[in-house]
């Protein structure tokens, strides 16, 4: 088995990618990049997603406070979400957290809980610092932010993320420069790379 080493991290490269990823709330909430990282879950797919009830209610809590949509607006994404990917859907059982009791934060807890409990191969986050690397390591469970992901993504199946791109912006009748602007702040290195390859 072939092994991709990037220099944050160690992810294992194979061509029926067997990797697995919980999602928290604050990568799911902004549109593009919540709809890219769902189309890399989707046939052809490079991981599979995971999230639990509490990941997806902060989403749309986030959704109503953050981004100004209606509760309909961000009911509707999630049922969306659910519907597509059925199997994303992580339950915690209230002991499992008593095992995630290192994280610093009590509120971001119930995110390691869902990635043992999945038996996840990572976290993927924007809020690194709140998932301290002793805290996942006995778990042997990653943590990355959505753009060290994405990179790995890529490096993983350049035109395959290539095309997922070209397709998301299809879905909005938009080119491709115009979704990877869209992802500029949530993925910076990953746009340069993908702008070096268009």
């Amino acid at each position: 088995m072939q092994k991709g080493i990037t220099t944050k991290s160690q992810m294992i490269f194979t061509q029926e990618n067997e990797f697995s990823a919980v999602l928290d709330a604050c990568v799911l909430v902004p549109v593009s990049l919540c709809d890219l990282l769902l189309r890399l879950a989707e046939e052809p797919a490079t991981y599979r997603p995971l999230w639990s009830e509490q990941i997806l209610a902060e989403m749309v809590r986030a959704m109503r406070s953050k981004l100004h949509r209606t509760a309909a607006e961000a009911a509707w994404r999630r049922e969306q979400m659910a519907d597509a990917f059925p199997e994303a859907m992580v339950p915690i059982p209230q002991e499992l957290l008593k095992a995630a009791e290192c994280i610093p934060d009590e509120d971001d807890r119930h995110v390691l809980a869902a990635a043992i409990m999945a038996r996840a191969n990572a976290v993927i986050t924007q809020n690194t610092k709140h998932f301290p690397k002793r805290c996942l390591e006995p778990f042997g469970i990653l943590c990355q932010t959505a753009d060290e992901f994405l990179i790995h993504q890529f490096h993983l199946a350049p035109q395959l993320v290539l095309d997922k791109l070209d397709d998301q912006g299809a879905g909005i009748s938009k080119v491709r420069s115009y979704v990877v602007a869209s992802l500029t702040a949530s993925a910076p290195e990953f746009c340069k790379l993908v702008k070096l390859r268009s």
